[in-house]
């Protein structure tokens, strides 16, 4: 299987690593991560650049680009930071869910704003008592003639209190409804009346920030619901392959980001006369490091390459989105070790590493969730 660069994806990646090191400089991670600023200066290049559109149809204003582009790219982003992976993905996947499953004039109205970036896009579907159980939401909007009246409360919406951010919401519309058919869609932007965001306190993906979302008899038209009415479970998943593949790129590339700097660090650190990469035990943790990271870049590689041929690929997607999320909660634990008091300094990056690290586990499929997933595809009936 050959996962060699195109000249076109090579000159692509060349130009987004350029702008992103003239841009997103580790000052400005740093400030941005310390003080919960979403990253608009960055957003707005990948905009300028034309990144946004790479995966969408020309007729809108994209470049037609495939899920190894994208894959390419996440894997590129999250080489600066996990954090700026989930920026571009939130609006990127979002703007796919629309392609879709929204109506031609929902796309022509939608689509061409978010490349063009008058708007953001992010998704609001974890509630406080429905997780991985998403059939288990209980915000409700209720149908009122031509519009739609909201109510309830989402929870973890990454990004949901970025300026000119429109929320991919999923609702109950039909409490009676079997478990996952009762779900529907909606486009909500955030500064609509009714619409109140927090920003939580947390341990990590501070740049992004992470809300609570509170509804209270929020008013949306019908011109603003995404596909059939009870139709959400189908939205929600209609586009997981493809989310989850460019998620785990995003690993990976954070991942080789914190053994790349273990590795510097292990070059120049002296301990007993000599670099404290040449010690045995750290030299084989930097070697097992590297070969997870490899590992996870070639699952992911070859999940995306099946994706873009059109073979079925969920055992794949799977595997790479847990052994990926894995990967780089572990070696940003081994990276902590072997930076020793160093990496508790605030001026070290392998703290926001740490700590970036330890929510993609549990994020867009927790690693139980995805075993679980992987047993049944072998044919094994886990509950």
């Amino acid at each position: 299987m050959n996962f060699d660069c195109t000249d076109e994806q090579r000159m692509l990646l060349d130009n987004l690593r350029r702008m992103m090191d003239a841009t997103a400089t580790p000052e400005y991670i740093r400030d941005h991560d310390e003080n919960g600023h979403y990253p608009y200066e960055v957003y707005q290049a990948w905009v300028d650049m034309g990144l946004i559109g790479l995966p969408f149809p020309e007729r809108y204003g994209g470049f037609g680009g495939n899920v190894i582009d994208m894959a390419l790219v996440g894997e590129e982003l999250g080489r600066k930071a996990y954090s700026f992976l989930e920026a571009y993905g939130l609006s990127v996947f979002s703007g796919l869910s629309l392609l879709n499953n929204a109506s031609e004039e929902q796309q022509a109205a939608w689509l061409p704003r978010l490349i063009r970036g008058e708007i953001r896009m992010s998704i609001s579907m974890t509630e406080p008592d429905a997780g991985s159980d998403a059939g288990n939401m209980r915000t409700l909007a209720a149908r009122d003639g031509d519009h739609w009246v909201i109510n309830g409360q989402k929870v973890f919406s990454t990004a949901a209190d970025a300026e000119n951010n429109v929320i991919t919401l999923y609702c109950k519309t039909d409490l009676q409804a079997p478990y996952q058919k009762g779900i529907t869609a909606f486009l909500v932007p955030n500064d609509t009346p009714g619409v109140t965001i927090r920003r939580l306190r947390t341990f990590g993906a501070r740049m992004l920030g992470l809300n609570e979302v509170f509804f209270d008899n929020v008013r949306i038209s019908d011109s603003q619901r995404i596909g059939a009415t009870n139709g959400g479970w189908n939205c929600m998943l209609s586009g997981l392959l493809f989310e989850r593949i460019v998620t785990s790129a995003g690993y990976v590339g954070n991942a080789q980001t914190v053994v790349d700097e273990a590795l510097e660090y292990a070059r120049e650190r002296k301990q007993f006369g000599r670099p404290i990469g040449e010690f045995q035990a750290i030299a084989h943790l930097l070697a097992d490091m590297q070969t997870r990271v490899d590992a996870a870049r070639m699952l992911m590689l070859r999940a995306a390459a099946k994706v873009a041929k059109g073979e079925s690929a969920l055992r794949e997607v799977t595997e790479a989105k847990l052994f990926g999320s894995e990967t780089f909660a572990e070696v940003a634990n081994q990276g902590m070790q072997i930076l020793g008091g160093y990496s508790y300094m605030m001026e070290y990056d392998m703290q926001r590493h740490y700590r970036d690290a330890r929510s993609t586990t549990i994020a867009a499929g927790s690693s139980q969730m995805l075993r679980n997933l992987i047993a049944n595809t072998m044919g094994l009936k886990v509950r």
